[in-house]
């Protein structure tokens, strides 16, 4: 089992900046990729940005440029850099992990609890 949990959110002013980090832990696994989601009200959830194991990143076009995704593989984390955001970044932001069940060789999706990210003045 992997259990992921993030922090970092809050409210924020237009311009501003955020920091989300998320932490994968438990036994018998290896990730593949961790990545951040996002849903706001009344929105599906949609893909912020990727990143695998070897280092590649992947974003979603709104948040090029301002998002910056990063992770430490030795310690399956993950941090999203977010600058210059705006109201339509507001959401609950989710931590997703990618990773390969090791006793069954099967991959599986692990989701963090959410964490909010309100953008307002």
């Amino acid at each position: 089992q992997v259990q992921l949990v993030e922090s970092g959110g809050g409210l924020v002013q237009p311009g501003g900046s955020l920091k989300l980090s998320c932490a994968a832990s438990g036994s018998g696994f290896r990730i593949n990729a961790m990545g951040w989601y996002r849903q706001a009200p009344g929105k599906q959830r949609e893909l912020v940005a990727i990143i695998t194991s070897g280092g590649y990143t992947n974003y979603a076009d709104s948040v090029k440029g301002r998002f910056t995704i990063s992770g430490d593989n030795a310690q399956n984390t993950v941090y999203l850099q977010m600058n210059s955001l705006k109201p339509e970044d507001t959401a609950v932001y989710y931590c997703n992990a990618d990773a390969l069940v090791l006793l069954n060789r099967l991959r599986r999706d692990y989701w963090g609890q959410g964490t909010q990210v309100t953008v307002s003045s």
